[in-house]
């Protein structure tokens, strides 16, 4: 049995196909991952610049306590409360865009689990191909032997069909075999 006997596997072309998808897949889980990355990335500086506008708040209301302690004019308290007014609406600017940003985590998240899933599926449907392909290996080398082991009993049977008819050729031709003497007188097994 070689291999070049064996007949074409019939869904290679499907195989392909599913392999060409779970490549694909595997590209999108990457891309999907890379965004993710950006979007914790943008997430991070978000917050960063979140924190920054609470330390400037805290700052700027510790420093109108300070000025009340002190005394100080109504006139700058009520600069520094209109600017610590400002501040929160900037804080509060800030505070969207990190929900906004993590709503674009979330997302991201989901994009990357349904591309996961789909790999998944994808691979799922390769690998069934694949078993299919080993269990029709398996049945057409099977075939390919009986097939084979047929061929060599035809062939045995010739042989010994041919053998049986040239011994019975050989039986009907006459014999000749050297006459021996016996006291002179030849002597042919046959003719006695």
């Amino acid at each position: 049995m070689t291999s070049e006997n064996m007949p074409a596997y019939p869904l290679a072309e499907v195989l392909d196909v599913k392999h060409h998808r779970v490549e694909v897949a595997e590209m999108v889980v990457k891309e999907k991952q890379k965004l993710l990355e950006a979007e914790q990335q943008k997430l991070k500086e978000r917050e960063a610049e979140r924190d920054k506008v609470k330390i400037h708040l805290k700052a700027k209301v510790d420093q109108l306590r300070s000025l009340f302690d002190e005394g100080t004019t109504s006139d700058k308290i009520d600069r520094s409360k209109i600017y610590i007014k400002v501040v929160r609406e900037k804080l509060a600017i800030e505070e969207k865009k990190v929900k906004d940003q993590k709503q674009q985590v979330d997302l991201a998240e989901k994009n990357l689990a349904i591309a996961k899933n789909q790999l998944k599926d994808r691979e799922k449907e390769r690998d069934k191909i694949i078993t299919h392909r080993k269990e029709w290996l398996k049945e057409a080398k099977k075939e390919l032997q009986v097939i084979e082991t047929r061929a060599e009993d035809e062939l045995g049977s010739t042989m010994f069909l041919s053998r049986m008819v040239q011994a019975k050729e050989e039986e009907r031709r006459p014999h000749r075999r050297p006459k021996k003497s016996r006291g002179g007188e030849e002597y042919d097994k046959h003719t006695t």
